[in-house]
Parts: C-alpha cells; structure tokens; sequence
C-alpha cells in the first residue's frame, strides 16, 4: 500500500475546477464520481487512487492518512484548525470570500450581535480579535434567512457573486479573509513517500504556475 498515492477531493466545483491542474500532473480519473458507485476511484496511474467524500472531511481523511494528499478549501481548512498538515500549494481555485454580511442601513442592536454561520471557529476568532463579545448561532445551509426572520443580526458566510446577499436585501460589511482551495499533504505521508508525495506537489505546483 506504501506504493499507492491517494488522493481525498469533494464533489462540485472544486473537483471540475482541480480536474484541469491533475491532468497536467499527468492523472486522470477512469470513473466518474457522479455515476460510479465505487468509493475509492481508479485513475489512468495504477498507482494513483481519488476518494471522493464531503469537503469538509477532507482536512480529516488527510490528516489521519487515509489520504496522502487532498484538494481544500481554505474556509474549510480554517475551520478544521490544519494539524498534522502541510498546505504547500495555493492552488487559485474556486475563489471567494469569507464575509460578514447583513441588512443595509441596519442600526446595531444594544447587547451582543447574534451573528448566524457554519464557520463557527473563524467567527470566533474573528470576533475575538476584534474584542467583541458576540453570540454564534450554527446553522448548516440557508444562511441569508436567519436576519430576515430575526434569527441573528448578521451572517458569516462565503460570498461569490453576492447576487444571493443581494436578492435577499443583505450586502457584505466586513470582508474575514480570501478564500481559495489549497493543495493539502499528510505529514507522515511526506516522509515515508517522499518522493512520490514530493513530485506530485511540484506538478501541481507547475500546472497552477502555467
């Protein structure tokens, strides 16, 4: 198993976004992760396997070496806190940014701000380095709903286009950092097939530099 290199990618845009820079690293996936029904992927390398799971299980897989090497994004990598992970390759896919958000012309409330996010840990820091004391309300999905309906006074959340924000009455109001997806390497990983893992980053690092 030492031999085989296994690579941990999420569903959607990053992995059509992280298919072009794989394929100037030479690798090519035999099944396609929509209708496959197999979990462990073959690649046109006999030696080079994709998992396909959850973003946000990525960091994990990685980090417990389940998988050598991983395709993240740096909102879920902010979140998951990096252990026992490298992060060599900025891989300039699947931009955004992770802001504050809220309705327009909205006077702050007396007392702490609810503020609604699935990004519980970067709020906090957020927030903490900002010395405000706030209250974080975790929700999962639908974001722009909570300051309609009085759930929380602002939202943290990735915002793209900002149509969403928009079509909702909210706007962006304070920018928490730039969001792109990163190559992840397993630490261990990189010292026992080193020059497997080693050559791997430097392709992908060539093919985001092209």
């Amino acid at each position: 198993m030492n031999s085989t290199l296994t690579i941990a990618l999420s569903k959607g845009r990053i992995y059509k976004e992280t298919l072009p820079l794989l394929a100037k690293a030479g690798i090519v996936p035999v099944d396609d992760p929509e209708t496959s029904r197999k979990l462990i992927l073959d690649t046109n390398l006999a030696h080079v396997k994709l998992v396909v799971i959850r973003a946000t299980d990525v960091p994990t897989f990685v980090q417990y070496g389940a998988a050598d090497v991983g395709v993240a994004g740096k909102d879920v990598l902010l979140e998951h806190g990096g252990d026992g992970l490298y992060e060599p390759v900025d891989l300039q896919i699947a931009k955004c940014r992770l802001m504050v958000a809220g309705r327009k012309d909205e006077q702050a409330k007396p007392g702490r701000q609810r503020v609604a996010t699935k990004y519980v840990n970067s709020t906090r820091e957020y927030y903490a380095a900002k010395g405000t004391q706030v209250e974080i309300i975790k929700l999962y999905g639908s974001m722009e709903l909570a300051p309609l309906v009085g759930l929380a006074d602002v939202i943290v959340d990735l915002v793209d286009t900002g149509n969403t924000l928009k079509a909702n009455g909210l706007e962006p109001l304070e920018h928490i950092a730039d969001i792109s997806s990163r190559l992840i390497v397993n630490k261990a990983s990189m010292k026992m097939k080193h020059a497997m893992v080693q050559q791997f980053v430097d392709q992908i690092a060539s093919a985001v530099n092209q």
